[in-house]
């Protein structure tokens, strides 16, 4: 179960087994890895501090893509390897990954004139050995003004359009943690490592449940720490002779309503030497993202005035005539980017390239990399830890199997067959086909399981229908523990609604009231831990 009582179970035994790895961190590189580990047959027990996904691998440009940028720092390696692995994600995960075109416009004043960006599209169609959702395309001026009319036309060269893809990050580490807890993974959310010791030569780990407060003591073989922008933190607390490793970035996105940013692809915004997206999600348009050196603890990181004021700038430069202000935006977000140090001396220059850090024989710790690399990531990590163990041990475990769909339930074929159940699903439920359509998109054939909740609520509206289906299969399946997880990782009602969802918050509070046991001042404080999150997070819009 991964649910409140499937961490319940996992805290119940975890002092009494012995742990091949202990995966500390619950973003997507220690998803990724806690799968690849438990494919190959380990043991495997992974604790997250505060919510799955709840740092950066939440916060990112929710994009998969091969990273054209990286074209120009010559890292042909990383830009193929992240290539190959978009098309793997597609077809792993379709219900979460989805393919996109993207627009480059060319104008007299740009950096890269269209005959070299063509070349360089030619030569990231060849790094991908030409498996794209689609090859690139060439337009003339006149025909780009067709393709995005809002955009400025003055100088306007012509454009470059090719495909990569866009995700649904927070749910991909909750999907991939799924994945790892059916084939036999422990994972618990809201569980600290406080300090590591070496016992005859095997670590043992105090870790501390945040509800309760309650201290384990953990044995494992191997310890392989994926804490992200906090690494730098947790090795000065955790380990000894921790040197700094780290250059974090900040990386700040807004959304607006697509009526008022009405692209029908994403633009891609030269701005400085770096570039900025333009990304359709629906009814929203994701702007990102940021790239500046951030010092100190990332659970503190919120975007400011000038960050919004600098996307907000571009942006209008590049569609004058629609005239976007602040009080346009929805949302913003911002989150820390763990880049390795290289010595790089120039912002956004840093390579994104991981690096595999063994602190000792028996703890290693991972910083850097690219979302989109995170299952070969994965695979990599998997790969030294094992090299470390005698050979008669190592051959033990077999290959890494992590190429198979994310969810059973959420294959290619059975997606399509939730679209083909549509409208007899309409008619069975006496619901909207749109709606059914949504649900089954986000969750293929589980879908069902969503909208069987949503019967429960007869008396509420459409709207408020969904989400407490979408809520209660949270709950039920997806280990989320409180209002602030719902709203922000486990549904797009804080980022993509005009209102943050709010308007929903007295029902989805007495849902999780109900189901996770809360007193009415539980319920609401988690109520005012939703509005104050909120307020925090859009105070630079103001």
């Amino acid at each position: 179960m991964f649910n409140k009582f499937g961490r319940q179970s996992v805290l119940d035994k975890m002092e009494s087994e012995h742990w091949d790895l202990l995966v500390i961190g619950g973003g997507i590189t220690g998803a990724g890895v806690a799968r690849d580990a438990v494919s190959r047959g380990l043991k495997v027990l992974l604790l997250e501090a505060n919510d799955f996904a709840s740092g950066t691998s939440s916060r990112s440009s929710k994009l998969v893509h091969g990273g054209i940028r990286y074209l120009e720092n010559f890292e042909f390696g990383l830009v193929h390897e992240a290539l190959t692995e978009r098309k793997l994600l597609l077809e792993i995960a379709p219900h979460l990954v989805h393919p996109l075109r993207f627009l480059i416009p060319i104008y007299k004043s740009s950096r890269v004139g269209l005959f070299k960006m063509e070349m360089g599209m030619i030569l990231y169609d060849l790094l991908s050995v030409f498996d794209s959702p689609k090859l690139h395309q060439v337009w003339r001026g006149s025909q780009t003004a067709d393709l995005e009319p809002s955009l400025k036309r003055e100088d306007l060269k012509g454009s470059v359009v090719y495909s990569d893809a866009y995700m649904e990050d927070d749910r991909l580490v909750i999907e991939t943690l799924r994945s790892a807890n059916n084939q036999g993974a422990q994972c618990a959310n809201f569980t600290r490592v406080t300090n590591i010791e070496a016992t005859h030569g095997e670590p043992v780990i105090t870790a501390q449940d945040a509800l309760t407060k309650r201290t384990y003591k953990v044995h494992a073989k191997q310890v392989m720490a994926c804490v992200g922008p906090w690494t730098d933190i947790f090795g000065f607390e955790v380990l000894k002779n921790w040197k700094k490793a780290l250059r974090p970035t900040k990386g700040v996105h807004i959304i607006f309503p697509k009526e008022k940013l009405p692209v029908s692809q994403a633009i891609v915004m030269a701005v400085e030497k770096r570039i900025i997206f333009i990304i359709p999600r629906g009814e929203i348009v994701i702007v990102g993202t940021t790239d500046t050196d951030f010092t100190g603890d990332p659970t503190a990181v919120l975007s400011d005035a000038a960050d919004v004021d600098y996307l907000l700038a571009a942006t209008n430069n590049y569609f004058p005539e629609l005239l976007l202000k602040k009080q346009d935006i929805i949302s913003c977000y911002s989150g820390v980017r763990p880049l390795v140090d290289d010595g790089a001396k120039t912002e956004g220059k840093t390579s994104r390239e991981h690096h595999i850090f063994r602190h000792s024989s028996n703890i290693t710790l991972v910083a850097g990399g690219k979302y989109t690399t995170y299952r070969a990531m994965g695979e990599e990590i998997v790969d030294v830890i094992l090299s470390n163990l005698p050979f008669d041990e190592r051959m033990k475990w077999g290959p890494s199997r992590t190429k198979i769909p994310l969810n059973p339930a959420a294959t290619k074929e059975k997606m399509e067959r939730a679209q083909l159940q549509v409208p007899s699903l309409a008619d069975e439920l006496k619901l909207p086909e749109d709606i059914i359509s949504y649900v089954m998109s986000r969750h293929g054939e589980e879908g069902r399981i969503v909208l069987n909740y949503m019967q429960l609520f007869p008396r509420l509206s459409l709207d408020e229908r969904l989400w407490m289906g979408e809520a209660k299969f949270a709950i039920e399946y997806e280990m989320c523990l409180n209002l602030v997880d719902f709203y922000w990782r486990r549904s797009p009602l804080f980022l993509f609604h005009k209102d943050n969802g709010i308007k929903y918050l007295r029902p989805l509070a007495q849902l999780f009231a109900s189901a996770l046991s809360w007193n009415e001042q539980e319920k609401q404080a988690q109520i005012e831990k939703v509005v104050s999150q909120a307020a925090k997070e859009k105070q630079s819009l103001q």
